[in-house]
């Protein structure tokens, strides 16, 4: 009887790290949790069981890995959505939208990111992953400088402790955003224009009068 025809997915040398991640990711998305095993995503890729052991010793470093390639997936988006904005404010109103629209397309990853699975603390997060989570809100900080920079936002130049309270203040206001639709605590439907017209109102608090 000859043998069944290899069908898992081929992968060049090098590869077998994105390989595992992506199919972590896949299932993280499928199931809304990450309650797998490293054997399920050994599976689910197509390799021996003892595969992922050669990147990751354990679950959590895997799962860190899946947060990180979710902040370089999110700072892509919000970067994508600033340089398509004409002006700071359109910039600002643009990467709030494109932060909103990425939690709630991937609400377990999103969680993942920003809950207490891999850290009690965001300080606390292992360094790839707290560097990877750095680059994301450095897109805001940037927008937020810029603004401040041009007098477009209410801080003033020079003072690092105000353009972070601008900048948490714009944060705060995604963040709470995203969590009130996932957990279906909003009192406004997720409506197409929800994101924009949230920020706008923050933007009108934030503006230099």
């Amino acid at each position: 009887m000859p043998a069944e025809p290899n069908t898992a997915p081929a992968y060049h040398h090098g590869d077998l790290r994105r390989v595992l991640v992506d199919a972590a990711t896949a299932i993280v998305a499928e199931e809304q949790n990450w309650e797998f095993s490293l054997r399920e995503v050994a599976r689910r890729a197509g390799v021996s069981h003892n595969a992922p052991y050669r990147h990751f010793p354990g679950k959590l470093d895997l799962l860190g890995a899946i947060a990180i390639k979710g902040f370089v997936d999110l700072r892509a988006a919000m970067l994508a959505a600033a340089q398509q904005s004409e002006g700071i404010e359109e910039a600002l109103i643009a990467i709030g939208a494109a932060y909103v629209a990425f939690g709630l397309d991937n609400p377990a990853r999103y969680r993942l990111m920003f809950g207490t699975a891999l850290a009690a603390s965001r300080a606390a997060l292992p360094y790839p992953v707290g560097e990877a989570a750095a680059g994301s809100h450095a897109v805001l900080l940037s927008v937020i400088a810029q603004g401040i920079a041009e007098g477009v936002f209410d801080a003033p130049p020079d003072d690092e402790e105000a353009a972070a309270i601008v900048a948490l203040a714009a944060w705060a206001n995604v963040h709470g955003l995203v969590l009130l639709l996932l957990d279906g605590l909003s009192v406004v439907p997720p409506v197409p224009s929800l994101a924009e017209r949230v920020g706008r109102i923050l933007l009108g608090g934030i503006k230099r009068r």
